[in-house]
């Protein structure tokens, strides 16, 4: 009885499951901190094991590729420069996008021009009255849908379009009165981490609003190997969704964004990534936030993600290895309990030493 007793005691006790109820956990736990301290705050768990097996990387352009910050750089008017600013700024001002505080910005009015029927026409530009007359703000695509004749800014436009500037064209009564052109400058960082993501073997994707001179423009100075442009912003999630589609079980799709429109694409894709200075709702879209808005931080998550798996495979095969060994020394009666008792412990504490180790990865 006594023996019995010994054996199913050193059985008991190396059998119990203590290290693989650690393996996974701890690694998570090492790994989300190594993020913290780099600027990438996990969201969600299961998004270190998702990153691994992105393919494809879209990017919104607007606060993700670029600064955010777009600046008035050119005006072409057929009126006096100070009216068109006047007009471009009292309909601007009703609106919260970068372009429109751009705009606001560069025609800094003492007193703005009251408009009525004032409306946001997303991903083509404004429309509103002023003293009576009907104002159009917009993109060609607005343009083309009011049948409003610009031929003769033609030139000029795919000027600005070609330098990588995002055009305004300026309507009053279904006549064009200039184009203002604004531009938002790449960050430098952008180009260093799409460079990597590209050379690491990642398709790049830019998914924008703007006209595809612009859209491509901006692709070359970054270095994304693919653009999909004149995308309206409800449109995002069903782009993300077709390379989905297209994907299959091969890989998954991760998608960058900062603004409110992109929170439906962020949702849809397999891993959200999220800049930290964006909005809130496309920060708690996120599975991923980056809190240095830097698209390094993409880089660095994808190698977060890879040395926190390989973590998680080690400490399954240590904490598995121990028991493997020892459960059967343990049924023939061959390992005291004591023993077993001391197996049981080192197993545990290999997986959790192991884990640290992840703390001297660089990523």
């Amino acid at each position: 009885l006594s023996r019995a007793l010994g054996v199913a005691i050193s059985v008991l006790v190396i059998a119990c499951p203590c290290a693989l109820g650690l393996a996974v956990p701890i690694a998570l736990m090492v790994g989300s901190g190594i993020g913290a301290k780099n600027g990438i705050l996990i969201r969600k768990g299961e998004a270190i094991q998702t990153m691994k097996k992105v393919k494809i990387i879209m990017f919104d352009k607007t606060g993700t590729i670029t600064k955010g910050k777009p600046v008035v750089t050119d005006i072409y008017s057929e009126v006096k420069k100070n009216y068109l600013l006047e007009i471009a700024g009292s309909l601007e001002k009703l609106s919260e996008h970068p372009i429109a505080r751009a705009i606001v910005e560069k025609a800094r009015l003492k007193r703005y021009k009251q408009v009525s029927n004032f409306k946001i026409l997303r991903g083509k530009g404004l429309e509103g009255k002023i003293n009576g007359k009907e104002i159009v703000m917009g993109n060609r695509t607005l343009m083309n849908e009011r049948k409003i004749n610009f031929s003769g800014f033609e030139k000029t436009i795919e000027k600005f379009e070609n330098d990588g500037k995002t055009t305004m064209i300026v309507v009053e009564s279904k006549k064009v009165l200039g184009v203002i052109a604004v531009a938002d400058s790449v960050k430098e960082d952008s180009i260093s981490a799409i460079m990597g993501l590209n050379n690491a073997g990642y398709r790049t994707i830019m998914i924008t609003g703007d006209n595809e001179r612009t859209a491509y423009a901006i692709a070359k100075q970054s270095g994304i190997k693919e653009v999909i442009a004149n995308v309206l912003p409800e449109d995002k999630a069903r782009k993300v969704f077709e390379l989905q589609k297209e994907l299959g079980e091969r890989g998954f799709v991760a998608f960058v964004g900062d603004g409110i429109n992109d929170a439906p694409a962020l949702k849809q894709s397999n891993v959200g990534i999220a800049m930290g200075d964006g909005t809130d709702v496309a920060i708690e879209a996120g599975d991923l936030v980056l809190a240095k808005s830097s698209l390094m931080g993409v880089v660095q998550a994808i190698r977060l993600s890879k040395a926190t798996f390989r973590k998680i495979k080690q400490n399954l095969f240590w904490a598995f290895a121990y028991n493997v060994i020892a459960i059967p020394l343990a049924i023939a009666g061959l390992l005291h309990p004591i023993i077993a008792e001391i197996a049981m412990a080192l197993s545990s504490i290999t997986v959790v030493v192991n884990a640290n180790l992840l703390s001297g990865v660089r990523i």
